[in-house]
């Protein structure tokens, strides 16, 4: 009598699975990570954009260093005249400071997105 054997044994194919999800396993964190790093690089390019906005926008209007930054008047000097938000929770940026010293905070509540400076600009709800 002739077995004509086609396909999987069970035991090849628990063997498949278990070697992709031990492959699983080692990639998810990784991944987890480079979304977070990803996410706080965004955020850090985004407040860069909007200090470059305060600077173009005290050398346009010749305000002094001690002139009060707003988001309406900063807006149309940040690339596509449109203030950009941060990926985490569609938050935005909250400006603080004089333009001496400005402070652009994120407001999307992940702490390692602001300095301490910047955390401090932030209101609570």
């Amino acid at each position: 009598m002739k077995f004509n054997r086609k396909g999987f044994t069970l035991v090849e194919i628990m063997i498949v699975v278990a070697i992709i999800a031990l492959l699983a396993v080692i990639a998810v964190p990784n991944l987890i990570k480079a979304r977070t790093t990803t996410q706080k690089t965004t955020c850090s390019n985004n407040k860069r954009l909007i200090y470059d906005g305060i600077d173009q926008w005290a050398l346009t209007e010749n305000q002094a260093a001690t002139a009060v930054p707003t988001t309406t008047n900063v807006a149309p000097f940040v690339k596509g005249e449109v203030m950009p938000v941060c990926k985490v929770g569609n938050a935005v940026y909250t400006l603080g400071g004089t333009v001496g010293a400005p402070l652009v905070a994120c407001s999307s509540g992940v702490t390692n997105h602001n300095t301490t400076a910047e955390q401090a600009i932030i209101v609570a709800p």
